[in-house]
């Protein structure tokens, strides 16, 4: 690496890979809510009904918003593999194990770890979160 290089990644901060997983974990899980959140009133909008539950927060822009920026998160910044990783972990209606979704893919154990890090890592940059 160029001495130029290891100046200009010298300004970047030490990424905490532990806290952007944590976070992005959350947000992923939050995303199946928020999907279903954005479905409901789109479905509402058609039958002409505007509020159908009592409305407790008035955050449904954010709601639209933050399922949109993570859906395209998912389509356009992931491969195939990556998404499969992080669909069948974070997006599946039911808990299901690590070692599980590496012999369902078909990865070796160091293949599927070094794939879901680059997964949360890629979703953490498109998102902004870093």
């Amino acid at each position: 690496m160029s001495a130029q290089v290891q100046e200009q990644l010298s300004f970047l901060q030490p990424v905490n890979e532990r806290e952007v997983r944590k976070a992005v974990v959350k947000e992923l899980k939050s995303y199946k809510a928020l999907r279903v959140a954005v479905q409901n009133k789109k479905e509402q909008e058609e039958k002409g009904i505007e509020q159908l539950f009592p409305r407790l927060q008035f955050s449904e822009t954010q709601n639209e918003l933050k399922a949109k920026q993570i859906e395209r998160a998912l389509e356009y910044s992931l491969d195939e593999v990556e998404r499969q990783i992080i669909e069948e972990k974070y997006l599946s209606t039911s808990r299901v194990k690590d070692i599980n979704v590496y012999l369902d893919l078909g990865l070796t154990k160091d293949q599927f770890y070094t794939k879901k890090k680059e997964a949360i890592m890629q979703i953490a940059t498109a998102l902004g979160m870093i």
